[in-house]
């Protein structure tokens, strides 16, 4: 690629990723993997779907709060920045967490909404999350200038987690 390609890109990406969802796959990663070890953990423990949901937005409230705490202190101290300025930064590199959950939430309702069971809306989403988890992973190996194949391996890599998850779902249930 050529000097004047990079540039390019370089400068359109913020044109296209003005959410950070792009720039900031590690939050939505990190979010995903919560709300599945929630649904893994959780879905055996509930009567509802409106019950599992619940947890998993409570627990990834309470990760993402304490996510933004940590970075907040972090860039306050590294920064020399004052609290709010760097509450403010926290607020835009940790927001995808939090925003992570609302696709496998949405899943758990929507299988619910076409006739699934608790257990079947649960393994549902769980799966939706496998998937999500490879594609983000292989959109960051992308992103970070792999080319396919390693990329693929990064999704690979994403998938696995999302595998284990499921594994100690069926392991606890």
């Amino acid at each position: 690629m050529s000097e004047l390609e990079s540039e390019d890109r370089s400068s359109a990406a913020p044109d296209l990723d003005r959410l950070g969802l792009i720039s900031r796959s590690e939050g939505i990663i990190t979010g995903t993997v919560v709300c599945a070890a929630v649904i893994a953990a959780g879905a055996g423990h509930f009567d509802s779907t409106a019950q599992l949901t619940l947890a998993i937005l409570g627990a990834v409230f309470v990760y993402w709060l304490a996510h933004l705490h940590a970075e907040t202190l972090g860039i306050a101290l590294e920064n020399g920045q004052h609290p709010l300025s760097a509450l403010r930064v926290a607020l835009v590199h940790t927001w995808p967490i939090a925003a992570a959950s609302l696709v496998p939430v949405g899943i758990l309702l929507l299988a619910e909404l076409a006739g699934a069971d608790l257990t079947n809306a649960a393994w549902t989403a769980l799966l939706a999350t496998i998937v999500l988890l490879a594609v983000y992973s292989y959109l960051a190996g992308r992103r970070g200038g792999l080319g396919l194949a390693a990329s693929a391996l990064s999704g690979a890599a994403g998938a696995g987690v999302g595998v284990l998850v499921a594994a100690l779902k069926a392991a606890l249930h």
